[in-house]
């Protein structure tokens, strides 16, 4: 058999599988989470390091999947999207799960995004999820790890 093309293909496999590994942050824990009858599989952001980079650079989202922040104190932890390619919701949760407030984020902004009382969880969807399931404030989120 030849070499030649067998090399070519384990270099475009790895290739192809380091791109898709920097687009999902494969080493990022997810859980399961639910509000009403939606299902939320979201990557886990609970350390500075992780919630600095956030969704930072992504050029998508599945649909049903997102990115829970983490905080280790409720306080008005405010967001931006500096490096951030696509457009997000961002809800703001209360410790016993019910959405403070819920925001819309536009693509590689700095505008401040902030909670209307102190949170420790935040989570950030694809622009418009929220909405388009008639999420709103006061709502519940099911799934939150216990700090």
């Amino acid at each position: 058999m030849n070499t030649i093309p067998r090399l070519f293909c384990i270099v475009a496999f790895a290739a192809i599988a380091s791109s898709a590994n920097a687009q999902l942050n494969i080493g990022l824990r997810t859980i399961q989470m639910k509000v009403g009858i939606y299902s939320i599989q979201a990557e886990v952001a609970d350390s500075p390091d992780l919630r600095e980079v956030g969704l930072m650079n992504r050029t998508s989202l599945p649909t049903n999947s997102g990115m829970l922040f983490i905080f280790e104190q409720k306080a008005g932890n405010c967001f931006w999207m500096k490096n951030t390619k696509l457009p997000l919701s961002i809800a703001f949760i209360a410790d016993d799960g019910k959405i403070v407030n819920i925001e819309e984020m536009q693509a590689d902004t700095t505008n401040n995004h902030c909670p209307k009382a102190p949170i420790r969880y935040a989570l950030e969807m694809n622009k418009g999820w929220f909405s388009e399931r008639v999420i709103v404030p006061g709502n519940t989120i099911q799934g939150l790890p216990k700090r």
